[in-house]
């Protein structure tokens, strides 16, 4: 019972939500990220591999999860979206939640909340079976991944040091996601390549 409470991390979401347990990531900082391909809200596919040369973002959502509420409502994850696509970044939004769970969306549907909210992702992509959320071990929405130029994966867990589901706590808190890109793209390496994440289960 100990080493399984040492493995497990629960995170208590808001009164009348369940609870998120992040499990183990299937993917390893410093090895290569498995590549995938997935369709967008347009009937577009897009595979990593297409983005070899550039950082990338990988950004499980959710919006019906407080937790992704948390940075779409308060403007942040659209803001970080919009900084680094500008600079080239790749960011790609990843819904796993199965048809008829929360968080899916009909692409047309998937659309018009994207642009409700101001989305500045470089694409949101359709992943209803689930395979690349279980080959990245993305447990929780929002998971964050950050691979870098050659394909490396150089960050996974959380997006920032905080965890709740309180938009006043995003300016005091690290942006996780936020520093390896600023670390990596100064030829850095990452302070802080692994960490715990938290929000809502996905939804498989």
């Amino acid at each position: 019972m100990r080493k399984l409470l040492k493995q497990v991390t629960v995170v208590a979401l808001m009164a009348g939500m369940s609870y998120a347990i992040p499990a183990q990531a299937q993917v390893q900082v410093g090895e290569e990220a498995p590549d995938f391909t997935l369709t967008d809200v347009l009937g577009n596919e897009h595979s990593l591999s297409d983005f070899h040369g550039q950082f990338v973002v990988l950004e499980w959502v959710n919006h019906g999860c407080p937790f992704v509420r948390k940075f779409y409502n308060a403007g942040e994850m659209q803001r970080l979206q919009e900084k680094y696509t500008e600079q080239g970044v790749v960011w790609l939004a990843i819904c796993s939640s199965r048809s008829g769970e929360q968080g899916y969306y009909s692409p047309e549907d998937a659309a018009r909340i994207s642009e409700e909210k101001g989305a500045k992702h470089t694409a949101y992509l359709y992943d209803e079976p689930g395979d690349v959320g279980r080959l990245y071990g993305a447990r929780v929405t929002p998971h964050m991944y950050v691979i870098n130029p050659d394909g490396i994966l150089i960050y996974q867990g959380a997006i920032d040091s905080i965890r709740s589901a309180n938009p006043a706590d995003i300016e005091r808190a690290e942006n996780y996601v936020v520093s390896a890109l600023t670390q990596a793209m100064a030829g850095e390496e990452v302070a802080t390549p692994v960490t715990t994440p938290y929000g809502c289960t996905v939804k498989y």
